[in-house]
């Protein structure tokens, strides 16, 4: 990319809600980039989901997730946050996946406080492991970081869940003096308790908008009202996706033709988005070199 990338520390500092669409392959992230969004959010499920078919329990390694982050944030010069799981492994795990993340050009990482093999936030069954050991994968994502200040750490706990609200603030201000730039408070259950993670910190704060999930939707005036910097919705963009292949493939099935389906992208228009008219614009200036050859 020839231009010049943005942080995601310099759009926190204009104190304006970052509302992030979650990319989950090539082509969610060029319609999110066409569309003009100043950050985008790298989702665990979507990216496990399309990448390799699976559901988001841990079963995706250090090595997918990093090629996939190089090939988001090789595409764009708009600031990518990506999801670092558990940091695959212990600390020396840590440590690795984030200078790989770094070099692979994430904005952000995301660490959680899950155990292995830790689950999409939003399901059944996450268990976390102890907050000090949490606090101590976030030094060490700080130290593996070096001097890359743009570089931000987000710590999320998944405590809500099983351990209640209080556990769950009291495990983010723990993270947060092991040096986290970004806090993330899984699953909040209500408004008041949104309201109640916006009074507890003074730092950037995540909310996780998952449409059909456990967390309710504000607004994205009503969340930065409450204190929070950034909003997320990594499921959007895969829901309807979803719904969208569904309603095509049913109706091809059904029909046995798509003469009449009308709800589709125009196809020149895919084909430009997908940068076609580079290979146009290419095949135009050098035309003469072949014929003459």
């Amino acid at each position: 990319m020839n231009k010049e990338k943005k942080t995601l520390k310099t759009l926190l500092e204009r104190k304006e809600i970052i509302v992030a669409p979650g990319i989950f392959d090539m082509i969610s992230l060029k319609v999110a980039d066409r569309l003009g969004f100043d950050c985008l959010y790298m989702t665990g499920y979507g990216t496990v989901a399309s990448y390799l078919g699976l559901p988001d329990a841990g079963l995706a390694t250090y090595t997918d997730m990093v090629n996939r982050v190089a090939a988001f944030c090789g595409a764009t010069s708009t600031p990518v946050v990506c999801d670092g799981d558990t940091g695959y492994g212990g600390l020396l795990n840590v440590a690795h996946t984030v200078e790989g993340y770094m070099r692979a050009g994430a904005a952000a990482i995301q660490l959680e406080d899950q155990e292995f093999p830790k689950k999409c936030g939003h399901t059944k069954g996450r268990r976390v492991i102890p907050a000090r050991d949490m606090a101590n994968k976030i030094r060490v994502a700080i130290d593996a970081r070096g001097g890359e200040r743009d570089f931000q750490i987000i710590a999320r706990t998944d405590a809500r869940s099983s351990l209640g609200l209080d556990e769950a603030l009291r495990r983010a201000d723990e993270y947060l003096n092991a040096g986290a730039d970004i806090l993330f408070v899984e699953s909040p259950e209500s408004r008041e308790e949104l309201e109640a993670i916006g009074r507890r910190f003074d730092v950037p704060l995540i909310a996780n908008i998952v449409e059909g999930g456990r967390t309710p939707q504000p607004t994205a005036r009503e969340l930065q009202d409450m204190g929070f910097a950034m909003a997320i919705h990594p499921g959007l963009g895969f829901l309807a996706m979803g719904h969208a292949l569904e309603a095509a493939y049913s109706h091809l099935r059904e029909k046995g033709d798509s003469i009449d389906y009308s709800a589709i992208s125009d196809f020149g228009d895919f084909s430009r988005l997908i940068g076609f008219e580079k290979v146009w614009d290419f095949d135009d200036k050098y035309r003469g070199l072949e014929e003459n050859a």
